[in-house]
């Protein structure tokens, strides 16, 4: 299970990328369920952490416009476990996408500093 809390009805959640031989990262993500990938990270915080580049794709902004966007490859903590995550160079801040909460439960309490809990079905 994972957790996080409510702020100004903003969903957050920790994630920590693990980064070899730089030291582990903990960055805290925004939970956006209109997105149906896993994260999107700012290009410097993916500069930074030396994310190796997969290949750029095709993303619809909410305008309805295109951009491409370069897709990163990650080794995330999620559920205590390390995972490979797919991270999107993109935006301004950090999100975390439906593709990572498939097969688990996402409760929210919707009050300031609520508790947000993320576990297995």
């Amino acid at each position: 299970m994972m957790t996080g809390n409510v702020r100004s009805l903003h969903l957050l959640l920790p994630v920590t990328f693990r980064l070899g031989e730089i030291a582990d990262v903990t960055i805290e993500f925004i939970v956006d369920t209109g997105f149906t990938g896993m994260l999107t990270l700012p290009p410097a915080a993916v500069a930074a952490m030396r994310l190796p580049f997969l290949h750029r794709i095709p993303a619809q902004l909410a305008d309805g416009s295109f951009v491409e966007v370069a897709v990163h490859s990650a080794t995330i903590v999620w559920k205590g476990v390390e995972a490979e995550a797919r991270a999107l160079a993109t935006g301004e801040r950090p999100l975390l996408g439906v593709g990572l909460l498939d097969g688990s439960e996402l409760l929210a309490q919707f009050c300031e500093e609520g508790l947000v809990t993320i576990g297995d079905l």
